[in-house]
């Protein structure tokens, strides 16, 4: 049987009852395209620059994505991470323009074209393929831009900067020009990462290190000179048996590239005598060899340190090539055995101790990872299937101990997740030692803040340990180096500098088109016979590292050095690393004063996402089911420093505690319905005390939010907003309150009091939440009574709200006293109801039992006591409580005694609350007396006790 409603209540037009056109339902996927649209015809951020224009300024420099595919989750915690700071900054009184942009350049775009036209130079024309990878790069900015832009990320979207721009274009060559001047540029063939798939060399931050099962063997170097070996480990005489020094290796197809044997100078070397043979091999080591090797024990029969077997003379395994023993610290004891096979041509530590004996460096493999024509035994064969084949040369030549399966980490192409290999190639590097680059970066990294503080130490190891950064490329796609070299010496020509510059003014006009159309006479003249055009491009980590000069130091509203850089934490080896090596080999400093690092999406397993695993989350599909603003609430909610968790159920927590924050603000504007602050608003001394209260915890959340805005610490945001908005408002404030916003004469003191109240923390909350849930705050900002600017962002922090004063009637300590009586009372409340069937707690009538001192702070509510607590009665008693009447220890110390019990009184139908009075007026007899003088409009100047 259907429940009859209510009868209508007869004194409800006598209420002031909340209302607001601020939805409870926020539909933030229908309505936000709609603001967005607004805000862009509007000319949002054009208003804004010209609105901050004559404030200091605070530049946060946007670090490229790739132009190529739909953008990720982890593009837009970076967008969104970024968008933070920008807003924050200028609620805290900055002029902080943001310029977007995007990496235009390099292989991935020209695989995408490739897949179209065919390969540049074959199926289609270069100029033609360099045409199309222009077109394809603008359409991937158009579509990642819209994304950006749905994100609520605000920024100069209408003139991004982009490194195929011709101006961008003409000012990378230039600050190679600088570069080279500086003399940190040189020509080399040194042994770079090189991905046999691309065709070319990689970055370091173009590799990426995956598990790699390989082939490893132990394998025999026979000693030419024994009776030289034998004097240098301190023994006399000769042996039929053979000696042998062994190495280790996991890259068997480098062998025929060795040159020589590496020993560290500080170990101590044993020769050990096995059945039919002696082997060299380092001590620590030799315990792990005889269970490798199983020949049995074996006796040592001589020692000596690394140092003294320099210049040892071996046979290479099946080579007709004599290799020397040389030292070299880089000779560990991690694995192997000590003796480390050393190919100059395939490895940054044998190249370095290479040079340093002059070794030759000899590449017996071409580019397309193949062994070249007139290698023995493996010409023509692909390095990495070549690996078998060795093992059977040097089994067949008697030098293999043992071969065994290998688990370890190995190089690979980012791009084609294919291993790469260590390859010599004529290739241009910015040194690292010459002109003391590693010296001064180092210096400069401590110079800048980092965020979180250990990114310091992790871009510092990779600087000190890095190679020199090959910036040279054989791509077609890219910004060119417009060298050109002497056919002989391959030196670059002598008016180089002047050179580059013409080629700039040229690429400025033109694009890059305008080198690779140009005939060397046209600048070379009569010398153009002596000189090669170079054909290769440039590192496009080198176009997005030299942004700092080529945006920054370009744009008037930017400029050098920037105030903050911030991405993921692999830029530490790509972009923050290549920006503070072409800004340190160009000016001589970081171009950064600071550096945020943030973790990577994770599903809510921790595991990485993929598409096979089905955890993808995409940006686009939570922004248009949930909304941006769930999705950055998500972003502040995460504590970026380490890995950053992501599902549909953490967004629907999410979307949970987003309910809480819009309820509240849901709140505050339905109880300022009418409320005109120039009018209506109380000074803060005529506020009654609950009301002072909450206007000093507001302050005291603002000082907090505004301190981890300049921290970055946004997640402490979320937390202390959320907290605040749950806790000290939701369940205690605004509970309290309601009796008197809805039944006290509207133009009471007590009702324009919390009303006052109410007005300077819903403009203080809007403010806090205005970076972060950015639609949100705008939708609230309109909604806010008074006279107001455009946008949340045209203003700044709150600063009309004020501290308790000293002689305040309570102090804040008081309050939290109070609050924690009430939440004791709450607690008993709710065991009644269970036990008892006790409804609402306005049935209730309380005694509170307590000491002297907070029975007298309770006793100063007086009457008001009852309405804190949201009982219809509540008495202070200072008597030792009745038995069965359980004690309460709070947090504060103090102990009290609670007691509930039902209340006997009639229920006011206008305030539900019982009392005795109830009835006692003739014309209303369904009052109570507080309603009665309120209704008949004599509650002006209710005040607390």
């Amino acid at each position: 049987m259907a429940r009859k409603p209510p009868p209508p209540n007869p004194y409800k037009h006598t209420l002031n009852l909340p209302e607001t056109p601020f939805p409870m339902r926020a539909g933030l996927a229908q309505r936000e395209p709609g603001w967005l649209r607004e805000w862009t015809e509007g000319r949002r951020y054009q208003r804004l620059r010209e609105h901050c224009s004559g404030r200091p300024r605070f530049v946060l420099a946007d670090g490229p994505p790739y132009a190529n595919g739909s953008i990720h989750v982890g593009h837009a915690v970076n967008k969104i991470l970024k968008d933070f700071i920008i807003k924050s900054k200028t609620l805290s009184g900055y002029d902080a323009p943001f310029v977007p942009g995007w990496d235009c350049h390099g292989l991935p775009i020209e695989l995408q074209v490739e897949q179209n036209l065919g390969k540049a130079g074959k199926d289609v024309d270069p100029a033609s393929f360099r045409a199309a990878c222009r077109e394809y790069a603008s359409e991937q900015v158009a579509g990642q831009s819209a994304d950006f832009q749905r994100l609520g990320v605000l920024a100069d979207w209408g003139h991004p900067y982009l490194t195929m721009d011709y101006r961008v274009e003409a000012d990378t060559i230039r600050a190679l020009g600088r570069i080279m001047a500086r003399d940190h540029v040189q020509m080399g063939e040194k042994p770079v990462h090189w991905c046999v798939d691309c065709g070319s060399a990689l970055a370091e931050a173009e590799v990426e290190y995956e598990d790699k099962i390989s082939l490893a063997i132990d394998v025999r170097f026979p000693v030419i000179d024994e009776i030289d070996l034998l004097r240098r480990v301190e023994l006399d005489g000769d042996s039929d048996e053979p000696v042998s020094v062994v190495i280790w290796t996991t890259t068997a197809w480098t062998l025929p590239a060795n040159q020589a044997v590496a020993l560290n100078p500080s170990l101590t070397y044993v020769l050990v005598r096995f059945e039919r043979e002696r082997l060299l091999l380092a001590e620590e080591l030799l315990d792990a060899c005889r269970e490798r090797y199983q020949l049995g024990e074996g006796v040592v029969v001589g020692r000596a340190r690394g140092a003294s077997l320099e210049g040892l003379l071996l046979q290479h395994p099946f080579l007709e090539r004599q290799v020397p023993v040389i030292l070299g610290d880089h000779v560990t004891t991690e694995a192997g055995t000590g003796c480390v096979h050393t190919a100059p041509c395939h490895g940054q530590d044998d190249y370095a101790i290479g040079q340093r004996y002059g070794l030759p460096v000899e590449n017996p493999v071409g580019p397309d990872g193949r062994f070249l024509p007139g290698t023995p035994y493996f010409a023509g064969e692909n390095v990495h299937q070549a690996n078998a084949h060795v093992v059977d040369v040097l089994r067949e030549r008697g030098s293999l101990i043992v071969v065994e399966k290998f688990h370890h980490s190995y190089p690979h192409c980012w791009r084609h997740k294919t291993p790469t290999i260590f390859r010599a190639t004529p290739q241009w590097f910015i040194s690292m030692e010459r002109s003391n680059l590693r010296r001064d970066a180092l210096r400069a990294i401590r110079a800048t803040r980092w965020v979180p503080e250990w990114g310091e130490a992790r871009i510092r190891g990779m600087v000190e340990n890095r190679p020199d950064w090959c910036i040279s490329r054989q791509r077609n796609w890219g910004v060119p180096m417009p060298l050109f070299v002497h056919r002989e010496t391959g030196r670059p020509h002598p008016q180089s500098a002047a050179l580059l510059e013409a080629v700039a003014r040229r690429v400025e006009e033109r694009g890059i088109e305008a080198w690779f159309m140009l005939e060397p006479e046209e600048m070379l003249g009569s010398d153009a016979g002596e000189y090669v055009k170079l054909k290769d491009t440039l590192d496009v980590w080198f176009d997005s590292g030299v942004t700092h000069f080529t945006v920054s130091d370009r744009r008037e509203e930017l400029g050098f050095p920037a105030d903050l850089y911030l991405e993921g934490s692999d830029q530490h080896r790509g972009w923050f690393q290549s920006s503070l090596l072409t800004s340190v080999a160009m000016h001589g400093e970081a171009p950064y004063r600071a550096v945020l690092t943030h973790g990577f999406t994770v599903d809510e397993k921790g595991e990485k996402m993929s598409k096979s695993r089905g955890n993808v989350v995409a940006p686009q599909e939570v922004v248009s089911t949930l909304g941006a603003d769930i999705l950055r609430l998500w972003v502040a909610a995460t504590d970026f420093s380490g890995e950053m968790a992501i599902s549909p159920g953490i967004l629907e927590r999410t979307s949970d505690a987003y309910r809480r924050i819009r309820n509240t603000a849901r709140f505050l504007l339905a109880n300022l319905n009418g409320f005109e602050p120039v009018r209506d608003a109380l000074p803060a001394e005529a506020l009654l005390p609950l009301d002072r209260w909450i206007v000093d915890r507001a302050l005291r959340v603002q000082n907090q939010v505004v301190q981890a805005y300049d921290d970055y610490q946004f997640h402490q945001i979320y937390q202390r907003v959320h907290h605040f908005c749950s806790v000290e408002l939701g369940s205690f404030y605004l509970d309290v309150i309601k009796d008197r916003q809805y039944t006290t004469p509207s133009e009471s003191l007590p009702r324009r009091s919390a009303q006052t109240a109410l007005y300077h923390v819903a403009e203080a909350l809007t403010r806090w939440i205005a970076p972060i849930l950015t639609f949100t705050a705008e939708e609230i900002w309109a909604l806010l009574p008074g006279d107001r600017a455009e946008s949340v962002l045209f203003a700044q922090w709150y600063d009309g709200l004020r501290s308790l004063a000293a002689d305040a009637v309570f102090s804040a300590r008081d309050w939290d006293r109070i609050l924690e009586v009430r939440t004791a009372v709450a607690r008993s409340i709710e065991v009644a109801r269970n036990e008892q069937g006790l409804g609402g707690s306005l049935n209730a009538e309380i005694d509170v039992y307590a000491a002297d001192d907070l029975a007298a702070l309770l006793e100063r509510l007086g009457d008001e006591l009852r309405f804190v607590l949201i009982t219809s009665d509540a008495r202070v008693l200072r008597e030792t409580a009745p038995e069965g009447v359980e004690r309460v220890t709070l947090a504060s110390g103090d102990t009290i005694a609670i007691r509930v019990r039902r209340s006997e009184h009639p229920k006011c139908v206008r305030c539900w609350h019982r009392r005795p009075d109830v009835g006692s007026h003739a014309e209303h007899p369904e009052l109570c007396g507080r309603c009665v003088e309120n209704v008949a409009g004599a509650g002006e100047q209710r005040r607390y006790a």
